[in-house]
């Protein structure tokens, strides 16, 4: 875990991790309780969730056994085992707590950077969420158009992954980052690196040709899969390869016509003058 940040909501300090090789913001669970309870005290909220964690148990619930522990730094200054969520979970434990403060957390929670909070929460209007995003940030219709065309064929390759064994997160950002290796020659953490991005949205800062190929790996991925009805990671990461090396082949053909790299250093980020964040960084510890 890296990238130690605290975030804000109202009046509440809110702690999380990001991971980086996940690419996952995982978020204290007892923090976000706080605010949907509207307790100034931390020690009351964290009994909340514990006893919510065990009539949760009880029923059934997955949501408690996909938290995770880490060592979260507490006001005291120390640092202690804490439960945290990433926000899939973290969207269905707060169905779970009757509170206001339900919709106006999700609704934060997407603000900071979760897309994918953003679409379970509301899926109707993601679409129409999204590309108003893109224009106030002045996209083109023709990026906007790509992008979404993108996102289409990415969701029809999940929901196959998801119906052939696929069904851990990590599953998914191997075969992610398989087929995007093939075609691209880079991984996904050193394209985003290229780029200049941290905690964005690859594909929100990816230029026409980019969004392009990413579409051709990924419609040629699960077209292949479902030829060879591909199921469990060892098919499907076959299938990932062929698919992602066809659309190289097509890469490497537009590149020697045209004397342009399409995996290029372009993002959309507003210049450095003009950045800003939504949190603070917390202080780093020195080890």
């Amino acid at each position: 875990m890296t990238d130690n940040r605290l975030a804000v909501f109202e009046n509440y300090k809110i702690r999380r991790h990001y991971d980086e090789q996940k690419e996952i913001w995982y978020f204290s669970v007892a923090d976000i309780i706080q605010v949907l309870i509207q307790q100034a005290d931390y020690q009351t909220a964290r009994k909340y969730w514990n006893k919510l964690k065990e009539r949760l148990k009880k029923e059934g619930s997955e949501s408690v056994t996909k938290c995770h522990r880490l060592k979260l730094k507490a006001a005291d200054g120390k640092n202690y085992l804490t439960d945290v969520a990433d926000p899939e979970t973290l969207l269905r434990l707060v169905q779970s707590v009757p509170s206001p403060k339900a919709e106006p957390i999700k609704l934060w929670l997407a603000k900071v950077g979760y897309e994918r909070m953003q679409e379970m929460a509301d899926p109707s209007r993601s679409v129409d969420r999204a590309r108003e995003l893109w224009q106030q940030h002045g996209r083109s219709e023709k990026w906007i158009q790509q992008r979404m065309m993108g996102q289409e064929t990415r969701n029809k390759l999940t929901d196959y992954w998801k119906d052939h064994d696929i069904k851990k997160e990590d599953e998914y950002a191997i075969l992610t980052n398989i087929i995007h290796q093939e075609w691209s020659g880079v991984t996904v953490k050193e394209h985003k690196k290229m780029k200049g991005l941290k905690t964005q949205n690859l594909r929100d800062h990816m230029n026409e040709a980019e969004l392009i190929f990413t579409a051709l790996a990924e419609l040629s991925t699960r077209q292949i899969a479902e030829s060879a009805n591909a199921t469990g990671m060892t098919e499907n990461k076959v299938a990932g390869q062929k698919g992602g090396r066809i659309a190289k082949k097509a890469r490497l053909e537009l590149e020697s016509k045209t004397g342009r790299k399409v995996v290029t250093r372009e993002n959309f980020l507003p210049p450095p003058s003009k950045r800003f964040t939504a949190v603070d960084d917390e202080p780093k510890k020195t080890e």
